[in-house]
């Protein structure tokens, strides 16, 4: 089972970046995705998730209308577009797989997303 992120870097505030997470070793399509991060000496926090079918999106009341998630069940990707960026996004983003039955929870190594003029 693999999740690699890539997509992260330096980018001044209110710039754009899409991170894309790539999935393989299970069955794409039947599992929920979410985007999470950690910034430095915080807890690891929800980004936004999207449902197995890419029906349902939900967003931290924080990233609503700046952050987009979206998935391609086809090439085994959930994407976060995120748009009118902040110094406070700045974090380790983590791309996470799960589902409920039978219990699976898969988590990429992290790409880092630094925000600064």
């Amino acid at each position: 089972v693999q999740l690699v992120e890539s997509g992260g870097g330096l980018v001044q505030p209110g710039g754009s970046l899409r991170l894309s997470c790539v999935a393989s070793g299970f069955t794409f399509s039947s599992y929920a995705m979410s985007w999470l991060r950690q910034a430095p000496g915080k807890e690891r926090e929800l980004v936004a998730g999207i449902t197995s079918t890419g029906g349902v999106t939900n967003y931290a009341d924080s990233m609503k209308g700046r952050f987009t998630i979206s998935r391609d069940n086809a090439k085994n990707t959930v994407y976060l577009q995120m748009d009118s960026l902040k110094p406070e996004d700045t974090a380790v983003y983590y791309c996470n797989a799960r589902r409920a039955i039978p219990l699976r929870n898969y988590w990429g190594q992290g790409t880092q997303v630094t925000v600064s003029s």
